[in-house]
């Protein structure tokens, strides 16, 4: 959430702002941001709403200049009006600031420097930064920046510049921000993304880095001014991925990816019939699994649980990340912590894995951004190669995340005893089974027009499937924001049940598997009370074409592996009944792709 951008270079600013910002939208925000740097000085716009508002009121005569800074803001401290929107200058106008992330003691910084004078013009933490570099600033602007850090507790990424120097001033904590080199340019952004149409060579700042960008080039520095030397990743990514090609939304993009993004994170981990992983510890020393997460990651991590415990027998538990570290968790040594994060930055999750590591657990991540923070901190970790998700409801980085944790799963069956061979040989066929859901698009679509303007949903699994009745309930709010509940099946009649009626759809996910008859019973107790029923099936039965009023079929697979096929109809369903709502399906109100405060 929220999004930074910056430039300093041979060629004007606002260009490359204003784009970097657009292709930044995926993170979630309601207000946007500029402040270039010319010879008269600042020139800053700022507007509530989209960036194509702002863009609208940007005077492009008066908009010139070869260094800025630009922001996405999604409104923590404050509402979302011009005022509280970055980026924030001092008392005198001659500092500006953009900032990512939560300033916890601004309150008490905010006093102080009142007490001193200066005055404060929104409600936001943000704009206390602006005025401690100015409570700072002697002519260095990096050793205002530097000072200010020391009394600064929270996390941040920071982009500052001042009237009288010829430089960007930018510094990270618990936030990303990641540097773009280019041929007399510097870049810098919160997220790759942003940069790919100007340069593919990257810096990932780390924790407590302050780099110094000028026209010939950067510096980077720990907090104490010692050099770091940072190496310089080429991302392999390019603009083309992050393009809809055709698409209506990012979302369907994505959603209709997932063939080949399954086959991308299995690409090379398979071979002659073994699993191929690359980690830090020996799998025989695991005693018991702690995986955390949040949201979609976090039902991952669920399914996760059921593969793992039934394949390895090694105990797992899993924990909400925001949860984690504030219940004071009894973690060992010999425990691995599994940490599960698309964007690889997720605030809370990173939290977890700092207090996993403190209590000298071993780590790994299951991660889609290559270069991350999360990434970068864990001691061992297994990308999904998914390719950019930018529709703020994670499809692709789902099922891919859940085909990782299979071959986890089975990895650690294979190095503490046999390898099931059948999930080996049927995993593989995963994404060509994938491919015949995706067929029925329209099909489900023309179920979603029944269901578009209904006020409550139910979703029903159990076992595996369970995790993806969550998932379904949490795609369908959080893109049509219809109210979906995910449950047990059998714990649907322990209060779910009270809020049955005919008006109520009821989603179950019934493949033929060990508790299929447990199912069909659950569904005939929805069935008495007059609930909508739609089946997600693998297999004709007369019982289900009996209680169903509608059925989505999909194709056989084995149980191991069914939470992956699914899932998808329920993605589809989500989608089409959001979008024949006319409603803006990659950037639902009030979400965020990448949560990087707590």
């Amino acid at each position: 959430m929220c999004g930074i951008v910056g430039y300093i270079g041979k060629n004007q600013a606002l260009p490359f702002l204003l784009d970097g910002l657009k292709r930044l939208e995926y993170r979630g925000y309601d207000s946007s941001g500029i402040c270039l740097k010319n010879n008269s000085g600042f020139y800053l716009a700022k507007k509530p709403g989209r960036i194509s508002e702002l863009e609208s009121q940007i005077d492009q005569i008066l908009a010139k200049g070869n260094i800025g800074i630009a922001h996405t803001r999604w409104a923590t401290h404050g509402a979302p009006n011009e005022i509280n929107s970055h980026p924030h200058v001092d008392c005198k106008g001659s500092i500006a600031i953009v900032h990512n992330g939560i300033i916890e003691n601004y309150n008490s910084l905010k006093e102080l420097l009142k007490g001193e004078g200066h005055i404060f013009v929104s409600d936001t933490d943000s704009e206390v930064v602006a005025h401690l570099v100015e409570k700072f600033y002697e002519g260095d602007l990096e050793v205002a920046v530097k000072k200010s850090l020391k009394l600064i507790e929270g996390a941040y990424a920071l982009a500052v510049l001042d009237k009288t120097s010829e430089k960007i001033v930018v510094t990270r904590k618990s936030s990303p921000l990641v540097l773009g080199i280019g041929v007399g340019e510097i870049f810098v952004a919160s997220d790759v993304p942003a940069m790919l149409s100007k340069t593919k060579r990257v810096i990932y700042l780390d924790d407590n880095e302050v780099a110094v960008l000028t026209k010939d080039g950067y510096a980077v520095k720990n907090i104490n001014g010692f050099v770091v030397d940072k190496e310089i990743y080429e991302v392999a990514m390019d603009v083309e991925q992050i393009e809809k090609k055709g698409f209506k939304y990012f979302m369907l993009k994505e959603i209709f990816e997932q063939p080949e993004a399954i086959e991308n994170t299995l690409r090379g981990r398979i071979k002659d019939g073994k699993i191929r992983l690359s980690v830090n510890f020996n799998p025989r020393e695991i005693n018991r699994i702690i995986i955390t997460a949040c949201g979609t990651s976090w039902y991952s991590g669920l399914i996760g649980k059921y593969l793992i415990e039934k394949l390895s027998g090694i105990s797992v538990e899993v924990d909400y990340a925001s949860e984690f570290r504030y219940r004071n968790p009894i973690v060992r040594q010999d425990d691995l912590i599994i940490v599960i994060s698309q964007s690889g930055e997720t605030a809370d999750t990173l939290a977890a894995l700092e207090e996993a590591k403190k209590k000298g657990a071993k780590t790994l991540g299951i991660i889609n951004v290559v270069g991350s923070t999360i990434a970068r901190e864990v001691d061992s970790g297994i990308y999904l190669h998914a390719g950019p998700e930018i529709g703020v409801a994670s499809t692709k980085a789902f099922t891919c995340q859940v085909t990782a944790l299979t071959l986890f799963a089975l990895y650690l069956k294979q190095e503490r005893g046999d390898l099931p061979s059948d999930v080996i040989l049927e995993i593989e066929n995963i994404p060509q089974k994938i491919k015949e859901i995706l067929k029925k698009s329209e099909e489900i679509r023309e179920l979603a027009k029944i269901f578009k303007d209904a006020k409550n949903f139910l979703y029903l699994g159990r076992n595996l499937n369970f995790p993806v009745a969550l998932e379904g309930a949490l795609k369908l709010k959080e893109i049509s924001y219809i109210h979906a509940e995910g449950y047990p099946a059998a714990e649907m009649k322990h209060g779910p049940i009270a809020l049955v009626d005919k008006h109520m759809p009821v989603v179950f996910i019934c493949p033929q598997d060990a508790v299929y008859s447990k199912i069909i019973s659950n569904m005939q107790e929805i069935k008495a009370r007059e609930g909508n029923v739609i089946a997600v099936i693998n297999k004709e039965d007369p019982k289900i074409r009996d209680l169903a009023n509608y059925v989505i079929k999909v194709p056989e697979t084995i149980d191991e592996l069914s939470p992956i096929i699914n899932v998808v109809p329920l993605q589809l369903l989500a989608y089409h009944i959001a979008d024949l709502k006319g409603l803006n399906v990659d950037k639902p109100r009030n979400l965020a792709k990448s949560v990087t405060v707590e």
